[in-house]
């Protein structure tokens, strides 16, 4: 009996210190907000600049090498149009291989050069060219050549807006030997418009010369004439070239224009 008793005494005491406990509850976790990577922050869009598209590689060429060409005029007095259009011509706008492999944009050949050079089939085969590390030397090279060589002191007399009397005074330097050269140079320029590059240097452009009413023939004597082969061109003899001329002897020079029909 007594142990009933105890047992009922134990498992009361035990129920009450059960209710007395207080329940715990655990705080729910708050839901976690996910952000989806579409809804990420686009970044400023960054303004690509646009990319030149030119009509052909001439005009690529002019683009390329205009600020070079102006330069080079206002150093040494010779035509931005001029250069340009040399450049083109010989180079092939910048495709050619002299240009392409050794930046050579003028075909200048080797003569007294010591540095770098290129071997080349032009006149003849192989030709020693001069070779640079960047065109620019060449468009200096180009300025040089014809400042420095006295064949060409006749062309610093020109007017530089000029470009046509450039372009023939360069052919009668002996600059090229193809007789269409200074047509090609003018083609080029009036093409493309070469000669606003003077006017930007010069503050003026080209003039055309006023033809005179009692206009005269003359002829710019090239590397080669007599007077004897311009006398029997233009059906004269030597004596009456020299009378028209006011000439004392049967010396010419390169670029030295004469009247052939008064």
């Amino acid at each position: 009996m007594k142990k009933i008793l105890l047992i009922i005494c134990v498992s009361c005491f035990l129920f009450n210190c059960k209710t007395k406990k207080h329940v715990v509850t655990k705080p729910k976790k708050q839901p976690v907000e996910r952000v989806s990577k579409t809804n990420k922050e686009i970044p400023a869009q960054t303004t690509v600049p646009a990319v030149k598209v030119y009509a052909n590689d001439t005009e690529r060429y002019i683009d390329t090498y205009k600020t070079i060409a102006q330069s080079e005029m206002k150093l040494y007095n010779i035509p931005a149009s001029i250069t340009l259009a040399q450049g083109i011509l010989e180079s092939a706008s910048g495709n050619g291989r002299l240009s392409v492999k050794a930046n050579n944009h003028f075909g200048i050949k080797c003569h007294d050069w010591t540095g770098a050079k290129i071997y080349h089939d032009d006149d003849a085969k192989g030709e020693c060219f001069r070779k640079y590390k960047d065109a620019k030397y060449s468009f200096r090279d180009h300025s040089l050549f014809l400042k420095e060589r006295k064949r060409y002191a006749g062309l610093f007399e020109l007017k530089e807006n000029d470009y046509k009397a450039w372009a023939k005074g360069l052919r009668a330097a002996g600059y090229a030997t193809d007789r269409k050269y200074p047509q090609k140079l003018i083609s080029l320029i009036e093409r493309y418009n070469l000669h606003q590059y003077d006017k930007e240097v010069l503050g003026y452009g080209y003039v055309a010369p006023v033809e005179p009413l009692n206009k005269t023939t003359t002829y710019v004597v090239e590397k080669g004439d007599t007077l004897y082969s311009i006398s029997k061109k233009y059906n004269l003899t030597v004596q009456q070239l020299q009378n028209i001329n006011g000439l004392t002897d049967t010396t010419l020079s390169i670029g030295q224009e004469l009247i052939v029909k008064p």
